[in-house]
């Protein structure tokens, strides 16, 4: 397992920074996908507090592998020009957090309208963010989620094929919870993947540890490691944790918080651990 890394949302452990990176020391983990510090996204923190936070991932001997951001999970008819300069911030983050990897979204469709519709505006939206990131030497990186226009294999594809400068992130949940069968998914999106976030869900959309849901964890992993693949990012959802209200649309929630951890510490390690499992059954 030496080669593997795995990093983590640690705000679903701790909303600080300092119960982050004890969580992910605790955890032997690699770094983090950061998302939520202290009370703030990613994206609003100030340019001192990003200072701050890498002067303690590197006493502490962690990177920020990506970043966690919302930058794409706004409806398709929003203003984009603003949704632009939120990126723009974004990245000078990104930059002193010595982070090249920012997660992406591919844009909230309006409710009862096909998505086809909106495929144009979505893959020219996606590539004015990519060439804003060039000059960063910042990659891309899509990941699947409800009720965006890249929610099926299929449109994440098509996404893919038009924009060849962007990553893939294969979140297996996510597809479970649109009623994708996964396997197929991978399938479809192995060539494209450049990393995995490991949540696993059952059918009716509750959040369980790795390997205990309809996900096919294990297989996936498995195939992705035998390709080359090494990146892997915990996002477990099995608490409730700050911030969690903001990350889905009300008409496309999860049930989290089903299994009643004690509390987000045991939650979070309980999802490593289960994790590290099928990694031991794998490799």
């Amino acid at each position: 397992m030496n080669n593997i890394k795995i990093y983590a949302f640690a705000d679903e452990a701790n909303s600080m920074i300092n119960g982050q990176i004890i969580a992910m020391k605790r955890n032997s983990l690699n770094g983090l996908e950061i998302r939520g510090v202290d009370g703030e996204n990613i994206s609003d923190i100030s340019i001192e507090k990003a200072k701050e936070v890498r002067k303690k991932m590197d006493v502490a001997g962690l990177i920020t592998w990506s970043i966690g951001s919302p930058i794409g999970k706004i409806n398709i008819n929003d203003d984009f020009s603003v949704h632009k300069d939120k990126f723009r911030y974004t990245m000078e983050i990104a930059k002193l957090l010595n982070c090249v990897n920012i997660r992406v979204f591919s844009f909230y469709i309006p409710r009862n309208e096909k998505a086809d519709k909106y495929k144009n505006k979505v893959i020219e939206y996606l590539g004015e963010l990519i060439e804003m990131a060039k000059p960063y030497g910042i990659n891309l990186c899509h990941e699947n989620e409800k009720g965006i226009y890249g929610d099926t294999p299929d449109r994440c594809i098509e996404i893919f094929n038009s924009l060849p400068d962007l990553k893939g992130i294969f979140d297996p949940a996510n597809f479970v919870q649109c009623g994708v069968d996964t396997l197929d998914a991978w399938n479809s999106l192995k060539p494209f993947i450049y990393y995995l976030h490991i949540k696993d869900s059952k059918i009716n959309g509750e959040i369980v540890p790795a390997g205990y849901g309809n996900g096919n964890i294990q297989q996936i992993v498995k195939e992705y490691i035998t390709l080359g693949g090494v990146h892997f990012t915990m996002e477990p959802h099995l608490a409730i944790f700050d911030g969690l209200n903001k990350l889905e649309q009300e008409n496309n929630k999860s049930h989290i918080g089903q299994l009643g951890f004690q509390d987000n510490n045991i939650a979070f390690d309980t999802a490593c651990n289960e994790f590290k499992n099928i990694l031991k059954n794998i490799i």
